[in-house]
């Protein structure tokens, strides 16, 4: 691309999951890599790009009224470029440039190495006219084409400094759940290699970085080569300066014996494991197609439990999927007192147009408020539970690796080897440190813990 004159300033601004927040990063370290400066706000840029996700309607909505504000922005400067990228941008296609009139360019996740480019024609006015060209629109262009083997191996994310990283490993998905878009817009599941992996770990090891998360959509389905996930795994917990090594998102299909062995075996590999269920009843897990059962699940977790005591789990979990009967939503309930998840993300269930379910007959869709009344029971199940899970760490002396300022003058926040959140008065130079810290007392979700300084955190477990 083209970088005469001056330099253009760009903006992400990243809606939605950890992919997304990894593929704002990949957005960043694109541009600037082709002489773009990027900026800290939509009003210092010449170029904002809208970095979205698909999985719920509030999601678009939201985002949606974004572009709306950005848009009152650009009346002031004509020559601003909006861009939608992601999911959204995916699933809606080209009908964005419609609906959302200030936009000019939309690109699909498959589309990101392309981007100077694609910004590059449209300075110059090679996109395609306007398909309502009645509106004097200037010139959009829209980069929708998925791409089986693209995985973005080579180019370098945009990082921001400090102790911790993610690492994208995957992309895309094979399993097709009836409920999600993600295969539709994202592709089916595509690898990195895994020399690039370890590679790109060592690097930030060199730097600095001691925290790293493993990203894909079924992170545990990765293989390459020789290479399943389990191994690769284990590489990464052993790079010399990684402290700690997280992963997400698993399916519980591909949770085996050998990757809880590796959990148990690593010490820089914590003690937390997130695996999505989304019901408690076989035949409503059937519908959503999910390849296990509730029987199969339990199999998981006993065996998880059994290998790590200390695991701290969390799911996901969806009510009102439609056809779901109150007993079935029942047994949901039950599952969730057996397992007694450290924490539960729980969504009513959203319709996505493309998606298998949508197409289900319009008779099995759960009443709205009857589906808002079971999320409604399902929360307090869950902060009961996690609640009671929190009040028996209380008096535990944990290592924290900080990361931010909290709230609170003179206070900050860190996180636990269990993934639990933690605030205690401490100066904000010690962001990116790892402390020891004495859990006081929980407000039920998180903790507040005071540092204990004659205690050298060690990384290991216990």
């Amino acid at each position: 691309m083209s970088t005469s004159g001056a330099v253009r300033r760009a903006y992400v601004e990243t809606y939605g999951c950890q992919m997304n927040i990894s593929d704002g990063e990949l957005m960043e370290g694109i541009l600037s890599a082709q002489g773009f400066q990027i900026v800290s706000s939509a009003e210092e840029a010449d170029v904002v790009l809208v970095n979205t996700c698909a999985i719920r309607e509030h999601a678009e909505q939201r985002v949606l009224g974004r572009v709306a504000q950005l848009g009152a922005l650009k009346r002031d400067r004509p020559d601003m470029v909006i861009g939608v990228t992601g999911c959204m941008a995916q699933r809606l296609g080209e009908d964005l440039l419609d609906r959302a009139g200030h936009v000019d360019l939309v690109v699909g996740p498959d589309g990101y190495r392309g981007l100077p480019e694609a910004l590059e024609r449209l300075r110059a006015g090679e996109g395609p006219p306007p398909r309502n060209a009645a509106r004097g629109r200037r010139r959009q262009l829209a980069v929708l084409d998925l791409d089986i083997v693209e995985n973005y191996q080579g180019l370098e994310q945009r990082r921001k400094q400090g102790a911790s990283a993610w690492v994208p490993i995957q992309r895309g998905c094979d399993h097709r759940c009836t409920f999600c878009i993600v295969p539709y817009v994202r592709g089916p599941e595509k690898n990195r290699d895994a020399a690039e992996v370890l590679a790109e770990i060592r690097s930030l090891a060199d730097a600095g970085v001691s925290d790293v998360t493993l990203l894909g959509q079924t992170v545990n389905s990765y293989r390459w080569e020789d290479w399943d996930f389990a191994s690769l795994l284990r590489a990464v917990a052993r790079v010399d300066g990684i402290r700690r090594v997280w992963f997400t998102s698993p399916h519980p299909n591909d949770v085996t014996r050998e990757l809880i062995d590796v959990m148990a075996e690593e010490p820089t590999v914590c003690e937390t494991l997130h695996l999505p269920v989304q019901a408690g009843s076989d035949r409503t897990l059937k519908r959503m197609s999910r390849r296990y059962t509730v029987s199969s699940y339990l199999e998981r977790v006993r065996m998880v439990r059994d290998t790590v005591p200390d695991m701290a789990l969390t799911t996901d979990v969806i009510v009102g999927f439609p056809g779901e009967s109150e007993a079935e939503f029942e047994a949901t309930l039950g599952l969730m007192k057996e397992v007694r998840f450290d924490d539960a993300f729980t969504y009513k269930y959203s319709m996505r147009e493309g998606t298998p379910a949508s197409r289900l007959p319009s008779g099995d869709f759960v009443d709205p408020g009857d589906a808002q009344e079971r999320l409604e029971r399902l929360i307090t199940v869950t902060r009961g539970i996690q609640a009671e899970i929190n009040a028996r760490e209380v008096g535990r002396v944990v290592e924290v690796l900080v990361e931010k300022e909290a709230r609170g003058d003179g206070q900050m926040l860190g996180r636990t080897r269990r993934n639990k959140v933690v605030a205690f008065p401490a100066d904000n130079d010690l962001i990116g440190s790892y402390q020891s810290v004495r859990l006081d007392r929980t407000t039920g979700a998180t903790f507040v813990g005071s540092q204990v300084h004659d205690r050298v955190p060690t990384g290991v477990r216990g």
